[in-house]
């Protein structure tokens, strides 16, 4: 274990598994105090033992943060649990793939709701905190990290309204970035390639088909990767900014 961030505190959606478990893990591992925050309430538990017989200090919150009144919880939550809110990972999201056309307008709320909505209800909640902390010691910087997509970047037939996501977790992260970056709160951006998650989990049968088909013979990325990534970026000195990362397995194209 490292002491790079001791004493603060980081907030992780979508902390159930995947990236978000993976990035939980890491920081715990670099001293931060982690709150973990999802619905499935028996694998946080499950990741805060573990975080704990590890020596780090971590709180399990079941939240839908699709919910205002969740994101707030999950905030007020850590807060209450580590007296402070020094770094928001916007981790929970989810890929719901397929023509427009002939659509099913619910996926679209689905990802509208969680991707989107769910990112500015728990910003809006941990912003106080967060530009309280950039003020104090013992880093006198706070971050914000957005996990986006390639799909932020590409728009590809058959993920529209994942694209139109993304794209939006881009736009309103930089423009944040504008209006706190002077006031020491770094605003960043994650993009990763295929990653072995959970995500097309939930996508139909068919769909998930085609993801498979389209990957079946390249390395894809691990979620340990991606929280590497993550923590690169929120353990630089307090004069640098890493505003954007694109992580891209090697054999993949676009």
């Amino acid at each position: 274990m490292t002491t790079t961030l001791q004493g603060t505190a980081v907030l992780v959606t979508g902390a159930s598994s995947g990236i978000g478990e993976a990035t939980a893990l890491l920081f715990a591992q670099h001293g931060a105090s982690v709150a973990i925050a999802a619905r499935r309430k028996d694998r946080l538990d499950e990741l805060a033992k573990k975080i704990e017989a590890a020596g780090g200090k971590a709180h399990a919150i079941e939240a839908d943060v699709t919910r205002k009144d969740n994101a707030q919880k999950a905030v007020d939550e850590t807060v209450a649990a580590f007296g402070r809110l020094d770094t928001l990972v916007n981790n929970a999201g989810v890929m719901l793939l397929g023509p427009i056309v002939d659509a099913d307008p619910a996926e679209w709320d689905r990802m509208i709701s969680l991707n989107v909505q769910g990112l500015l209800y728990c910003t809006n909640a941990a912003l106080p905190h967060l530009l309280r902390a950039a003020e104090s010691e013992p880093r006198r910087v706070a971050d914000i990290v957005n996990i986006s997509s390639v799909a932020g970047r590409v728009a590809r037939a058959g993920s529209g309204v994942y694209n139109a996501s993304k794209f939006a977790v881009g736009a309103f992260s930089e423009s944040l970035r504008y209006e706190i970056t002077k006031r020491h709160v770094r605003v960043s951006l994650v993009e990763p390639g295929a990653v072995v998650t959970e995500l097309s989990s939930h996508n139909r049968p068919e769909i998930r088909e085609m993801i498979a088909q389209r990957f079946q013979s390249a390395e894809r990325l691990q979620a340990e990767d991606i929280a590497d990534a993550i923590a690169y970026i929120v353990t630089r000195a307090r004069h640098i900014a890493i505003n954007e990362i694109l992580v891209r397995p090697t054999e993949q194209e676009l």
